[in-house]
């Protein structure tokens, strides 16, 4: 055995916690989700617009989902194929595609309204380590975005 370099274990990793975690809490909604009938790439999408008081473009939302449209295109065509989102050309930017919650879209917002709650009892923390750890989260993906990594 080579010797010990605990900078290179794999348990000291931050980056390996983050994602390992990632993956276990996107694997908790999903069940949830399915009742939906939505994935989690569309039910973040589905946050944006929902948080929104008129149309967004495309660019709007990669922007706020940190997606590039060319990821985001598809995920926009399968909420408008469920009939939860509209896609229309911008009539004063052809070049900007719109897009806005449709009726059911919006009533889906109700039903979803214990997502968060139900997913968050798997946690196993309490709301303010929760809170500290958004925080945290944010301040160090901020952090990275900025230094162009």
């Amino acid at each position: 055995m080579a010797d010990r370099i605990p900078q290179l274990e794999l348990g000291n990793q931050l980056c390996f916690a983050l994602y390992s975690a990632s993956r276990a809490a996107i694997r908790a909604y999903g069940p949830v989700l399915a009742e939906l009938g939505l994935t989690y790439p569309q039910y973040l999408t589905m946050l944006v617009l929902w948080e929104a008081s008129e149309p967004l473009t495309v660019g709007d939302i990669g922007a706020r989902l940190h997606l590039d449209s060319g990821t985001l295109t598809p995920l926009l065509k399968r909420l408008e194929e469920l009939g939860l989102a509209t896609r229309t050309r911008d009539r004063t930017d052809e070049r900007r595609v719109l897009v806005t919650l449709t009726e059911p879209g919006r009533a889906l917002r109700t039903r979803a309204a214990d997502v968060p709650w139900r997913v968050f009892q798997g946690y196993g923390i309490d709301i303010e380590t929760a809170l500290g750890l958004i925080r945290d989260l944010t301040k160090i993906a901020d952090s990275l975005r900025a230094a162009g990594t």
